[in-house]
């Protein structure tokens, strides 16, 4: 799940952002409307935790934004007024509100919650050459075999799965599994599919395809190798 909070106040938004990355959702910050709406532009999110006191452009704005673009973001709407005290609104309805002081676990609640919902159309088990993920209990298995996967691991594998066996890029790795804004290495793609191959174990089911990106295979005997047993490494990265 992707989450973009959009909160001027600052200690608000991490203090959201700690809460929901405890629940091994990505977390993206917008602090103000402008940057909100880049971020709703680039990227898919399932919800929009928003301030509805939000300075120009509006949080309205961006609610039509992701009405008229047909998205399929949830949107909760952070209020520091009772019901009886607001304006009349002139966007779109929100998915849900939630008044200000911020419950943390009641956020949460509400957040996984519309996330569920933005993706109910979205298959929860998805496998692949004996490889499983369980979405939604965020749970892997090979052959039956758990594997202990990090957040980072898991959201890798549970893209080339979804993939269904077509290439996914490192840019597109990185733009759907890590946060923005968030420093790491240019090697956190090598090193992440490093250790989930690991984990993985034989026969290798992620494959490197040099200059284009990553994909999983159908772990068949006859897939390209290098002769090391590991199949292509990572020439290209992305």
């Amino acid at each position: 799940m992707r989450v973009l909070v959009v909160e001027d106040e600052e200690c608000l938004a991490d203090m959201i952002a700690a809460e929901l990355r405890g629940a091994a959702i990505v977390v993206d910050i917008a602090h103000d409307g402008r940057a909100a709406l880049a971020g709703l532009r680039r990227v898919g999110y399932d919800v929009l935790v928003l301030d509805d006191g939000l300075p120009a452009p509006h949080g309205d704005a961006l609610r039509r934004y992701v009405a008229e673009e047909g998205l399929p973001t949830r949107v909760l709407l952070l209020t520091a007024s009772g019901p009886d005290d607001r304006t009349p609104d002139p966007g779109p309805p929100a998915d849900g509100c939630l008044a200000k002081p911020v419950v943390p676990e009641e956020l949460l609640t509400r957040v996984l919650a519309l996330g569920r919902t933005a993706r109910r159309a979205v298959p929860q088990v998805i496998e692949r050459a004996g490889v499983t993920v369980d979405t939604a209990r965020r749970l892997a298995a090979r052959d039956g075999r758990p594997l202990a996967l990090s957040r980072t691991e898991f959201g890798v594998l549970e893209v080339l799965l979804r993939a269904q066996g077509a290439v996914v890029s490192g840019d597109d790795l990185i733009e759907e599994v890590w946060e923005e804004h968030t420093s790491y290495g240019g090697n956190a793609v090598r090193v992440t599919l490093g250790a989930l191959r690991a984990k993985l174990g034989d026969p290798p089911v992620i494959e490197a395809v040099p200059g284009a990106g990553y994909r999983m295979t159908d772990g068949a005997p006859d897939c390209p190798h290098d002769g090391s047993g590991h199949g292509p490494r990572d020439s290209m990265a992305q």
